[in-house]
């Protein structure tokens, strides 16, 4: 059994560290030159608002457009505010700040629990890489947000690193956790799944794997039941509140819809560069397939790839709600890692500086909503 305590992980974490602190350090600099305050970007701003007041005030708050359309705080999972609730109780900050810190504690944990799966089937090099890989996304500022990514992407891959293990009831209690996080959720519940019924076929019968099955959808199960019933919706009264948002699944004829549009107009360039993005990802997720990732890793990418691409909605979210799909990067990490270690450090080098570069951009702009 390999050693997953903090000795083994730190070369891991303090790359996670050095890339976020360099991310937050470009946003500073860019920031007292534009007149922003990074704080107010990282936990002031869209969707941590709206977590921050479920934090402060709890579940009722809603906004009626002028289309008739409704946004209510109901389509933001619970965990995230009932930690920040606690955070903010115990340290006296305010919730938005509180949110920084759980943020900043789920992106270590997450981090080293991307460690702990790619160094698991790839070994420890592979995950330092994986780790700094996923740090040094184009959109890893998110990582620093008052967002529930870092969270649902730490219970996710640990609860991963629970199936593969075999540790079903640890798998289970994390899926279920990552069922109060965030609606894609039920992708770590299917993994545990699969992982479950594959360990059943090779004959492991135990009490445990059925009990983890079990547990693993009702931290989803409880909140869209809670919904339904508030809202007086029944089993569907969750997606009503998502439609209410612009939210859907339609298989990605929205998404084509607004590329098309894009390519058909004076903003070609950006339309040809989300079909590269679009190719990108499904080409990450062959590499996964042909690495022969286990089934659990590969049902989890497919169904975050799935949900990101093809839900309506806003389509500029869709780059950090690909953010969690961390198995799409251990085919660059086992490449970086087979690399002479100045050539990767120095590719990871200038990845990290982009993302740092494009995430003061980005923050400062649009932003993800």
């Amino acid at each position: 059994m390999k050693d997953l305590g903090f000795r083994r992980a730190a070369p891991a974490l303090a790359l996670f560290a050095a890339v976020r602190l360099l991310g937050l350090t470009v946003l500073a600099v860019w920031g007292a030159a534009a007149g922003s305050s990074p704080h107010t970007l990282l936990s002031a701003r869209w969707d941590s608002l709206w977590y921050a007041r479920i934090a402060a005030q709890g579940y009722g708050y809603e906004v009626a457009l002028p289309n008739g359309d409704v946004h209510s705080n109901l389509a933001f999972f619970p965990l995230l505010p009932w930690l920040e609730r606690l955070v903010s109780a115990a340290s006296g900050l305010s919730h938005g700040s509180a949110g920084l810190v759980v943020s900043a504690l789920a992106g270590l944990a997450a981090a080293w629990g991307i460690f702990a799966v790619a160094d698991l089937l790839h070994g420890r090099r592979a995950g330092v890489f994986a780790v700094g890989v996923w740090a040094a996304l184009p959109v890893g500022i998110v990582q620093s947000m008052a967002y529930s990514e870092s969270l649902f992407t730490a219970l996710a891959a640990w609860a991963l690193y629970g199936a593969l293990r075999g540790r079903w009831l640890t798998a289970g209690l994390l899926a279920a956790a990552a069922g109060l996080t965030r609606p894609v959720g039920a992708a770590v519940v299917a993994a545990v799944w699969v992982a479950a019924v594959l360990a059943w076929r090779r004959g492991e019968r135990s009490w445990r794997t059925a009990v983890g099955a079990l547990v693993a959808p009702m931290g989803a199960a409880a909140y869209v039941l809670w919904v339904g019933a508030r809202t007086g919706g029944g089993l569907l009264g969750y997606l009503d509140v998502q439609a209410g948002w612009g939210n859907g699944f339609d298989g990605g004829w929205a998404f084509a819809r607004f590329v098309g549009a894009k390519l058909a107009s004076s903003a070609f360039l950006a339309g040809a560069g989300l079909l590269a993005g679009v190719a990108l990802v499904l080409w990450l997720y062959r590499a996964c397939v042909r690495q022969r990732q286990p089934a659990p890793l590969l049902v989890y990418g497919g169904i975050v790839v799935a949900l990101a691409l093809c839900a309506s909605g806003y389509f500029g979210s869709k780059p950090r709600l690909l953010l969690p799909a961390f198995p799409l990067l251990l085919p660059p990490a086992v490449a970086l890692a087979r690399w002479r270690t100045g050539r990767a450090a120095a590719v990871l080098g200038a990845a990290a500086l982009a993302s740092a570069v494009y995430g003061a951009f980005w923050l400062n702009g649009s932003g993800p909503p």
